[in-house]
């Protein structure tokens, strides 16, 4: 057994007979959270199937994601949305990996308020190696809240990236991960409220502006 799942189980034994109190493993230090990647050694095709309320994705080849990118409009007052999957390792069967609604953008930096019924062309770039998204333009706005599912079962249940998938996993599923986002890569990743899904393997959150998104998990050390 590595050091690092070590800890990571001494955690979370802990942690089941405490009080739940976490704080991070080196005081005065902030842990940098560990990004969920993809599982296998090279990342999955995505396809865009679904598409609503006239959006149109564009797809290089009518069914792969152009270098992992789909592009849309989003409309003031009108609801739009996209539906990224993927492609398991036979190439015949997709898995959903992201569901992104829009409902009210009413701020785009550089350009200011929208009006009803303006429009903004809206990027969906994914990291080829970690399970995240980045949503462009970074910045935008929204009124009423946009809404972004995204599954982790791309992982394929290797939560820690060792290779084994073992209770370590499963407890990192249950007890340490989220959805995170960041403004850009010079800045911090933070924590954001959503709700899990253990089911469909997956995380659901409103989203009040765009920047960078990621499900991960920080290790903990647990007092009492």
């Amino acid at each position: 057994m590595s050091v690092r799942r070590a800890l990571i189980l001494l955690a979370l034994t802990l942690a089941a007979g405490c009080t739940g109190e976490r704080h991070p493993m080196s005081a005065g230090t902030t842990p940098t959270p560990h990004l969920l990647r993809w599982a296998g050694n090279l990342p999955p095709r995505f396809i865009a199937p679904q598409s609503h309320g006239g959006l149109q994705a564009f797809l290089s080849d009518g069914l792969s994601l152009d270098r992992n990118t789909v592009t849309f409009w989003a409309v003031r007052g009108q609801q739009r949305s996209v539906q990224i999957n993927y492609l398991g390792s036979t190439g015949d069967t997709s898995f959903p990996f992201l569901q992104l609604s829009i409902t009210d953008p009413v701020f785009v930096p550089g350009r200011g308020e929208l009006q009803p019924g303006d429009s903004v062309e809206v990027t969906v770039t994914i990291d080829p190696s970690a399970i995240a998204v980045s949503l462009e333009p970074t910045g935008t706005q929204f009124g009423e809240p946009a809404h972004l599912k995204i599954s982790y079962g791309g992982a394929d249940g290797d939560m820690n990236g060792d290779g084994v998938i073992d209770a370590a996993d499963g407890q990192i599923e249950t007890h340490l991960l989220g959805l995170w986002y960041r403004e850009g890569s010079a800045n911090d990743w933070t924590q954001i409220p959503a709700s899990q899904s253990l089911g469909d393997k997956s995380f659901s959150g409103e989203l009040h502006h765009f920047s960078e998104y990621a499900v991960e998990f920080l290790e903990y050390a647990v007092s009492w």
